[in-house]
């Protein structure tokens, strides 16, 4: 967290550190940029504190004042003007960039101000990008756009300013920037020409690379969209209590999932946002980016093609900032990236995907040294962009020492030779095996140099021998290298930058929204199935549990049938309130009602739990589908553990829905024992024996019983049977209803995830096809403009694997005047080419 207290607030600048924040905002930092805010800190005599602070907000130290704590020191009184002063410095490369659009609106809201201000602001910049040819009365140069916008400003800052602008506006950027220390790679009508070419053929391109990001864009957006819209409508279903407590916890189960899916979906979102503005960035330069581990050579490299930065060199601070450093001059783009394995800043992975982009060419710098495996993992990036690569092996050697030296100008080709003790071939085997590894193909070229002996004939005290070190560097190979790169592949070097590479931009959430249309697929699937295995299971439980219910309640009746001879023994001569209290007696010792009771409660439950059981076997069957499907991909892997909170719980979940089998049964018993007032009065007579009256009122009592049970049992029979199996099937019927709502919900979410892919897959093969075009017309060394028609025209299909091979039917014959070899090589993927009618 930046502590403002570490530096005296009333000796800050603030507004001045406001811009200081801007020209941060597209997270790089300009050469120019920042050497004109440091000039414009002198013109405007700003404090040491204030440039001590300035400094810290271009390195990203950890303890910079951040943006809140300057634009809340910032004197009301100056608002006005800073955010004029913001604007300009935002608007003075002619594109006002989201990123610079989110640090104005953070300030404007710091500031209280409302979105009607903010927006008369922006409105007011905006209007002057449509009138840039205003001249200034004082001036007879064209004023730059930010010049322009900072007319009328008083304060001293602001008139610096104005005068400042001119060195960051892009018209005047190849008049200020040094030559390279090699004019042959400036030099030349040819040269003018190919930056012609690629200024057109980027142009045309972007226009498609933004129609078919836009378009991912939306696509993804509509997902999200839709699945939202499925799980409102799943809440919103009220027909019937029932099914609207179905819907809700279908709803509920299916929450955790869906924002899962969202939060993929914005970063997914997010991905396409910024290939939109990297490409944007590298819509009007070749660029070329500079990677390498600390100390490989990356910032010597740099200072001898801008002739400039020498003070870095060897200081061992090569990594003093975080973000990416920009040169350019006539069109051509270095970004220079940190050290990459340096402690304290961006991961490798993080460099790469700063820059992989909006780059045309990347530059990796290892030394002869120290070649590990571990250098190149971050290469798969690169391949995942299908992004063209030069390896630049800086060979070290301590050429300060003087015989050293001498040797090495005697005889250099000896540094560099393959064979031998100390030759290179090893190194460049190595390289070529651990590159390959996880660049897929070894297309990619290494050129050997000693960067140190181009350093040296920079240096006054080489003055004499400045040409022979320059030579023997073999510096001037690289250089060579990247000529070719823009004279003779430029054109399709910048397709490949803002069509082949921005397909990559599409693929991966093509690739993720894939794996998702499946997972859910397959889940819905396995549901259907698992669904109508356990209503066949629930059949065969329910059955086999009425039976037992049944067979334990005709044990009961059978146990106090038993009982009844006895009884009719000891009460036939009973009275009626005797005999009442005794077959009462007997019913409790017997345990008549409290078994039948507990008879119900333990076939339900027994049932409930098989319920439970096969419930809980679907819900892990449903996590084996997830972790089966998301195992192998690391898209899914936060999904996999929703997933699996939610179906571990799926049996308690749908049986509190349903209900319980004991919660719907009532107690059917009711057994009457007035019959045994009847048989008193039948058994009554006056000339029987008291024998013969024992028998027959045994008797008659027993069968008044007996025939009393027995009509009891059947009712009761007959009652638990209809009441078990409505139970049993109301259970059943509500389950099935959540996994109808569940299969329904889910379904949806797979539609809306299949019709995403099909819209990205349309856009992927927009890209390839008008990607295909270029690459046919380059073959062919032939030009023209890149439509929707000419496309059409050209290319019967395009069938790519992105970043290794790509084969291209044609509409009819194209007179290729490049062999494939050189295709491959120069593409760095396996390129086919075949003729529709050449097919058939």
């Amino acid at each position: 967290m930046p502590n403002s207290n570490t530096v005296a607030s009333e000796q800050l600048d603030y507004p001045f550190l406001l811009l200081t924040h801007i020209v941060c905002a597209d997270q790089q930092i300009h050469s120019e940029e920042s050497k004109a805010l440091r000039e414009l800190a002198k013109q405007a005599r700003i404090g040491r504190n204030t440039l001590e602070e300035m400094e810290k907000i271009l390195v990203q130290d950890e303890h910079h004042l951040c943006l809140k704590d300057v634009a809340s020191k910032v004197p009301l009184a100056q608002h006005s003007e800073s955010m004029r002063q913001i604007l300009a410095i935002a608007y003075v490369d002619g594109f006002f960039s989201p990123l610079e659009r989110e640090i104005i609106e953070q300030v404007a809201q710091i500031w209280n101000w409302s979105e009607g201000e903010i927006e008369l602001f922006i409105e007011e910049a905006e209007g002057f990008t449509a009138k840039r040819s205003i001249k200034d009365d004082n001036n007879q140069s064209e004023l730059s756009l930010g010049a322009r916008l900072l007319t009328g400003a008083e304060s001293i800052l602001s008139r610096s300013l104005v005068s400042k602008l001119a060195a960051l506006a892009p018209e005047s950027v190849g008049q200020q920037i040094e030559k390279l220390q090699r004019e042959i790679l400036l030099a030349g009508p040819e040269y003018d020409e190919a930056i012609q070419q690629c200024a057109a053929i980027a142009n045309e391109d972007y226009k498609f690379a933004e129609v078919a990001l836009k378009l991912a864009y939306a696509a993804l957006f509509n997902l999200g969209k839709n699945i939202q819209l499925s799980l409102e409508e799943i809440k919103c279903k009220t027909n019937g209590k029932g099914k609207a407590t179905t819907a809700k916890e279908v709803a509920k189960q299916l929450k955790d999932t869906s924002k899962s899916l969202s939060t993929e979906i914005i970063k997914e979102i997010e991905g396409v946002r910024e290939s939109l503005r990297a490409k944007q960035r590298a819509l009007n330069h070749f660029s070329i980016a500079f990677m390498g581990k600390t100390k490989a050579g990356k910032s010597t490299l740099h200072a001898i093609i801008t002739c400039g930065g020498w003070d870095a060199i060897g200081t061992g601070m090569q990594r003093t900032t975080r973000l990416n450093r920009v040169y350019e001059w006539n069109n051509i783009r270095i970004i220079d990236t940190p050290g990459i394995g340096a402690p304290g800043g961006k991961t490798d992975e993080e460099i790469a995907q700063s820059v992989i982009e909006e780059s045309d060419v990347i530059c990796y710098v290892v030394t002869n040294d120290s070649i590990q495996e571990t250098e190149f993992g971050f290469l798969r990036l690169l391949k995942e962009k299908a992004k063209p690569l030069i390896i630049l092996l800086n060979v070290k050697q301590n050429l300060r020492d003087s015989r050293r030296l001498e040797y090495f100008l005697k005889d250099s080709n000896k540094l560099f030779a393959m064979e031998g003790k100390s030759g290179l071939d090893g190194h460049i085997r190595r390289i070529r095996e651990y590159a390959k590894k996880h660049y897929t193909n070894d297309y990619f070229e290494i050129i050997p140099v000693m960067l140190l002996a181009a350093q040296m004939a920079s240096e006054p005290e080489h003055k004499k021998i400045k040409d022979k070190l320059f030579k023997a560097s073999r510096v001037q190979d690289f250089l060579d290298s990247i000529r070719e790169s823009l004279v003779k592949h430029g054109t399709i070097r910048r397709s490949q930058t803002l069509l082949g590479s921005t397909v990559g931009a599409v693929e991966h959430p093509y690739n993720w929204v894939t794996q998702q249309a499946e997972v859910y697929k397959h889940l819905t699937d396995t549901l259907k199935n698992e669904r109508r295995n356990f209503n066949n299971d629930v059949q065969k439980t329910q059955q086999y549990a009425c039976d037992l219910l049944l067979q334990e309640i005709e044990d009961i009746f059978q146990e106090v049938l038993n009982a009844v001879p006895d009884f009719a023994e000891d009460y036939w001569d009973a009275t009626e309130y005797e005999m009442n209290l005794g077959w009462e007696e007997e019913l409790k010792y017997i345990g008549f009602e409290e078994r039948l009771q507990i008879a119900y409660e333990e076939t339900s439950q027994e049932f409930n739990q098989e319920v439970q059981q096969a419930l809980e076997e679907i819900g892990h069957e449903l996590q084996l589908v997830i972790k089966l499907s998301g195992g192998n991909l690391r898209f899914y892997e936060q999904d996999v553990g929703i997933f699996d909170r939610n179906f571990m719980r799926i049996g308690g979940t749908v049986l509190a829905i349903a209900g319980t089998v004991t919660s719907f049964l009532a107690f059917p018993i009711g057994i009457s024992i007035t019959i045994v007032g009847g048989v008193i009065g039948m058994i009554s007579g006056w000339f029987k024996s008291r024998n013969q009256k024992r028998r027959e009122a045994v008797q008659k009592i027993s069968n008044s019983l007996i025939s009393q049970l027995e009509s009891n049992e059947k009712d009761i029979l007959k009652q638990a049977k209809s009441n078990f199996t409505n139970s049993c099937d109301h259970v059943a019927s509500s389950i099935n209803t959540y996994f109808d709502e569940l299969i329904q919900g889910l379904d949806a979410i797979a539609i809306h995830l299949e019709a995403a892919k099909s819209k990205l897959s349309q856009t992927d093969n927009y890209l390839n096809r008008a990607y295909a075009k270029r690459i046919i017309d380059w073959c062919c060394e032939q030009y023209e403009p890149l439509t929707d028609e000419s496309i059409h025209k050209t290319i019967a299909t395009v069938k790519r694997d992105f970043g290794r091979s790509i084969h291209i039917q044609t509409k009819s014959n194209c007179k290729r005047r490049k062999s494939l070899d050189k295709i491959n090589l120069i593409l760095e993927e396996d390129v086919s080419i075949q003729s529709l009618k050449s097919s058939k």
